[in-house]
């Protein structure tokens, strides 16, 4: 979602957590109708303690498309990765590098990251509002505790708000809303499935539609 372009040639986009300044149109984070929609927490989640509880306003909104795919330990894997994006749209929202959500979906370098990410939309002055689709999600599991999880972003009906005025900024980008995400998760001892490396890639192929 969401590309901005500020006074300093600074690009940013949201709400994947995607935090580096792009180099060859990757950018390593450390960053969203089918029948699948933000499912309710399962058992399984709502077992772990320590969650942080994540709201987003009204006017944002994530929508997961086809976020499960009938197995259950794969099937958490994608709720610990929608739980990741709201966590770091929360913390872009609310200005906030030091947000629970972070070090609680996040690991490593891509910790790292998302953080450095949060701090740069602060810089820049702006939030953001609107909507941002994930779909084709795609899991890979290796052994019991690790995993990749590749996945779609829309972020065509996303846009950059100004933190102070609250003024929407709605003009055209030249780049694609479209993003792919390739991305690393480690099970810790908690049971949550943390992302521990986020790269992504605007304008792939793969995510045409």
């Amino acid at each position: 979602m969401i590309t901005l372009t500020a006074a300093a040639a600074l690009t940013l986009s949201a709400c994947g957590g995607d935090s580096s300044k792009g180099k060859d149109n990757d950018k390593i984070a450390g960053a969203d109708t089918g029948s699948e929609k933000s499912a309710s927490p399962t058992a399984r989640e709502e077992a772990v303690a320590g969650r942080p509880k994540i709201e987003l306003p009204s006017d944002v909104k994530d929508e997961y498309e086809d976020w499960k795919v009938g197995d259950d330990v794969k099937d958490a894997i994608l709720a610990d990765t929608a739980h990741r994006i709201d966590a770091t749209n929360d913390a872009i929202l609310r200005g906030d590098s030091s947000a629970p959500g972070l070090p609680f979906y996040y690991r490593d370098k891509a910790l790292t990251g998302a953080v450095e990410w949060v701090q740069e939309y602060k810089k820049a002055n702006l939030s953001f509002t609107g909507t941002t689709r994930y779909y084709d999600p795609k899991v890979t599991l290796s052994g019991s505790t690790t995993a990749a999880v590749v996945y779609c972003a829309d972020e065509s009906k996303g846009f950059n708000k100004n933190r102070k005025t609250g003024k929407v900024d709605r003009t055209p980008s030249d780049e694609s809303p479209y993003v792919l995400y390739n991305t690393r998760l480690e099970k810790s001892e908690k049971g949550v499935w943390q992302t521990s490396v986020l790269i992504s890639k605007r304008g792939d192929k793969a995510c045409a539609v």
